[in-house]
């Protein structure tokens, strides 16, 4: 498996996280759920090319069976939260029936394909093994059609590439041999039990603990995903809910703005500032002009911690397989970024009678991706170990 291209991609609604490991070397991105059409009337042309990095400026057109409209050039990700009429999800998003998925993952994965071989402008990149994850909610009945649509050959044409000279184009062919889908939560657990390397069992306790039962919480941007673990495998009959951060994100930046005159550029710009935590809740709608949004940011976190444990809560009690579960862990970006919230509404909850004690595990915001890169492995080793099964028998 060394010499093989793998690439793993949480396909978050707020955020694209992706590893990819080229004969045993690790890359590691993060691209926010954003796209934008590209007007070539409206291109701000950089003064000079130092000016600008090629990752805030990605301006795709992609060729494939799986994108609709392939005449359109979008910005994604930085370059399009930087955009006026910038896309986001919408709420309750079907991921494998979006052209957004395709242009997202394809460029991301082209992008990838650049960094490797710098110096060319015609790129042919082979994924031997692609893990991509869905909700719960859509996984049983979408997964076989997210394969057919991401498998085979697709062309990515980077414009306005920095650096490069006139036309300023970069064509990727990205080839992609076999994919495997996996389900967010269940990919936590891979990541929280499994060496990334040796795909051995890590943490022999947490597996010992799935025997009674362990309920994963993902908590995303449109999404929380709840997956029961026993005896160290999934319990499938524990459904995702319609619910995340992403509309409670959307009321801080409203509220800013009008209470503020400040006006975020995506969703993308203030999870950044929550991430950087609370001394860095400012805006500066004028110069010279600091103003704390504090007061508009922990009520909304506040309100999502507790409906997170109301559902973490039915989902317990409601759960015939993993009644009686000895583990609860919080998982997902969303989750990292109200951690202090949850644990003030667990408190509450304590004091109630109705105790539900999380674990926020170390990286939990990158413990899917981190899973589905143990899956993309196991998978291209599983099927090593058929071939040579299939010849030896031959």
């Amino acid at each position: 498996m060394e010499n093989q291209n793998f690439l793993a991609v949480d396909i978050g609604n707020s955020w694209y996280k992706a590893l990819a490991s080229d004969n045993g070397i690790l890359s590691e991105y993060q691209l926010p759920n954003a796209i934008a059409l590209f007007d070539e009337e409206f291109y701000e042309k950089p003064y000079d090319d130092e000016d600008i990095m090629l990752e805030e400026n990605l301006i795709v057109e992609v060729k494939s069976t799986a994108v609709i409209d392939k005449r359109e050039i979008f910005y994604i990700g930085k370059g399009a939260a930087r955009q006026r009429d910038v896309s986001l999800t919408a709420f309750n998003n079907q991921k494998a029936d979006e052209d957004r998925t395709y242009l997202l993952l394809f460029g991301l994965a082209a992008y990838h394909a650049l960094l490797q071989f710098p110096e060319e402008t015609e790129i042919q990149y082979t994924i031997d093994q692609l893990a991509v994850s869905l909700p719960t909610t859509q996984y049983k009945e979408r997964k076989t059609r997210l394969k057919d649509k991401l498998a085979g050959t697709h062309t990515v044409i980077f414009h306005k590439v920095p650096g490069v000279l006139e036309p300023k184009e970069l064509e990727v062919k990205l080839e992609i041999k076999d994919i495997i889908v996996g389900a967010e939560g269940a990919c936590a657990y891979l990541a929280l039990t499994r060496d990334h390397e040796t795909l051995e069992v890590k943490n022999e306790e947490l597996v010992k603990e799935s025997i009674k039962g362990i309920i994963i919480g993902d908590l995303g941007g449109d999404s929380v995903d709840f997956v029961g673990i026993k005896n160290n495998r999934p319990v499938a009959s524990v459904e995702g809910e319609p619910f995340g951060i992403n509309q409670f994100i959307d009321n801080i930046i409203q509220r800013v703005s009008k209470k503020e005159m400040f006006r975020f550029d995506s969703r993308a710009e203030l999870e950044e500032k929550l991430a950087a935590g609370q001394s860095e809740w400012y805006v500066e709608p004028f110069a010279g002009v600091r103003k704390d949004i504090s007061k508009y940011i922990i009520p909304q976190l506040k309100s999502m911690a507790i409906k997170y444990l109301e559902h973490f809560d039915r989902v317990r009690s409601s759960t015939t397989e993993i009644k009686g579960a000895v583990r609860y862990i919080a998982v997902g970006g969303a989750a990292k970024l109200a951690r202090k919230q949850i644990q003030e509404a667990a408190v509450r909850w304590n004091e109630r009678g109705r105790p539900i004690e999380l674990m926020f595990p170390q990286d939990m915001e990158k413990l899917n991706v981190q899973g589905l890169m143990i899956l993309a492995k196991m998978n291209q080793l599983k099927k090593v170990q058929e071939n040579h099964a299939i010849s030896t028998k031959g």
